[in-house]
């Protein structure tokens, strides 16, 4: 079979799989896992050989980024306490572990172990919103989750790096690794920034949309290769300019390019991961064949104490951190409550997924010397053990754990949204009345416009849904002044967000209401 027919195959599997699992209700990357396993039982498949350095530039930027610009600023700033050490010193934990039990139980170089570590220490952001989204619980856990997901890896690809440079050069220092990783992450900050602001500024000059989708999708790739060519951390730099992008956004794009960007970034992000477990599916039979023969179990077991290791640092270390502050101050455990059901569902919750695919794939294959790379096939294949355990025993039995801890949802995401849809309504009829009384817009117009305004202010006020839509358009007198209603209503949620009233999630829910009630207004118009 030609490769690149079995790549379109895979495709096309992927796509069957998701439809599967919005049926059956579980995450795609579930069956993603399953199927990359079953993929390597199938004889005669032709191996697939790429890049390490391609693999690790292609995907994971694009990846990274649109995680980063769903964060909710305001959300992420208030949980930065418990967000930072889950990102950084769980994370250099959760390596040196690993490292050291690899090291322990295979003989394999300490530097090696460490680039196993960097692979498998951080929670992938992908899964954690794929995982998250339907979780009904309250919204600082899932910002916790997706918080700590997002940063944490610029934390172990940075380690990583340093890794795999440790193993081909032979030589490290940690007193010299530690100076460059505060530098690497202070240039990564700043070349994010940089990026994120020239990436907004050329949207604002832009009114193009498949033109600014395009560059939207270049911008991660700018970020990162900026990054590496000066020799900063491009994926700390894409974290940050997708960040900054993120909360520029909705006062900088217009409704048609949201609604044309979002699929377009669906789409790549799910055919990535889907490209991913299938790469690594036809590449596990040569992994496979390369280790000595009958050492299969005992790679079986070596998965499962690693799993079982990565799963008991990260339980020690959320109640550790959690809870022991606590024993020395009263005053700090009556502001900062911290109910043991909430960290113990925080602590089961640390998938992997693609990230630590697409750095498995991005170890070389060769040392300088042109010795081959020491251990890359077993770490190849501990790595996709680890994520289809996480992705499988975690992810499966989410749900079943949040019931029978009894955890609720605070609904404060709902709560927020009806809010700020009564005030971008309030302002909106303010607007519309003040029109009327200058005589900009035809009696009638604004007659029919005012009475659907204020019947959606009444339903809001009892707390009943709102489409946050505006239907039975008819003249353009009637449609003007609802364009000029709608903006009302975009001007107000965004100061709304500016002020820390609502979170970014409730901005795009309802902004997305208000660009397809736009759209109706322009389709109309044309």
């Amino acid at each position: 079979m030609d490769k690149t027919e079995l790549i379109l195959i895979c495709l096309v599997a992927v796509a069957l799989l998701a439809i599967v699992a919005r049926r059956i209700s579980i995450p795609y990357p579930i069956l993603l896992t399953v199927a990359g396993g079953l993929l390597a039982l199938v004889p005669g498949l032709p191996v697939i050989h790429l890049d390490p350095q391609l693999v690790f530039n292609l995907f994971l930027p694009p990846l990274l980024y649109p995680a980063a610009v769903y964060t909710s600023w305001r959300d992420f700033r208030a949980n930065l306490r418990s967000i930072l050490p889950l990102a950084i010193f769980l994370v250099l934990l959760t390596m040196t572990a690993t490292a050291y039990l690899v090291h322990a139980l295979t003989g394999l170089p300490l530097a090696v172990g460490f680039v196993f570590g960097a692979l498998i220490s951080p929670p992938d952001a992908v899964a954690a919103l794929g995982f998250t989204r339907d979780l009904k619980v309250p919204r600082k856990i899932i910002v916790i989750l997706e918080g700590e997901s997002l940063v944490n890896d610029a934390t172990s690809f940075i380690s990583f790096r340093f890794a795999v440079a440790a193993v081909l050069t032979g030589a490290f220092s940690l007193g010299q690794a530690s100076a460059q990783f505060l530098l690497v992450a202070a240039g990564g900050i700043a070349v994010g920034l940089a990026t994120g602001w020239l990436a907004t500024q050329g949207q604002r000059r832009l009114d193009d949309p498949p033109v600014q989708t395009m560059f939207s999708l270049l911008t991660p790739y700018v970020a990162y290769f900026a990054g590496e060519k000066l020799h900063v951390s491009g994926i700390l730099a894409v974290v940050i300019a997708g960040i900054y992008y993120g909360w520029r956004a909705p006062r900088v794009l217009s409704g048609r390019m949201r609604l044309q960007a979002v699929p377009v970034w669906q789409m790549v992000v799910f055919i990535l991961n889907g490209i991913l477990f299938m790469l690594i599916g036809l590449q596990l039979p040569q992994v496979i064949h390369a280790l000595p023969p009958g050492s299969t179990l005992s790679v079986v077991k070596l998965a499962a104490l690693v799993l079982l290791a990565i799963m008991l640092v990260r339980f020690l270390w959320l109640f550790g951190a959690t809870y022991f502050p606590r024993l020395f101050s009263r005053k700090f455990r009556r502001k900062n409550p911290a109910p043991w059901q909430q960290t113990a569902l925080i602590a089961w919750t640390g998938m992997r997924g693609a990230d630590s695919l697409a750095g498995a794939l991005a170890i070389p294959f060769l040392l300088a010397n042109g010795a081959p790379f020491p251990g890359r096939d077993l770490i190849l294949l501990l790595t996709f053990c680890v994520i289809f355990g996480t992705l499988v025993l975690q992810g499966l039995t989410l749900k079943p754990l949040v019931r029978w801890l009894r955890i609720v949802d605070d609904h404060a995401t709902e709560k927020e949204e009806r809010l700020a849809r009564l005030r971008a309504n309030e302002a909106a009829l303010a607007r519309i009345e003040d029109m009327g009384s200058t005589n900009r817009a035809r009696a009638e117009s604004v007659e029919r416009l005012r009475s659907e305004y204020a019947d959606r202010i009444r339903q809001l006020s009892k707390e009943t849904s709102d489409e946050g839509s505006v239907r039975h358009l008819y003249s353009r007198d009637f449609e003007q002044l609802a364009r000029e209603a709608l903006e009302t209503e975009r001007d107000t949620v965004i100061t709304l967000r500016n002020e820390d009233t609502i979170n970014d999630e409730v901005l795009r829910r309802i902004q997305h209401d208000i660009d397809l009630a736009e759209a109706r207004l322009h389709r109309r118009a044309t």
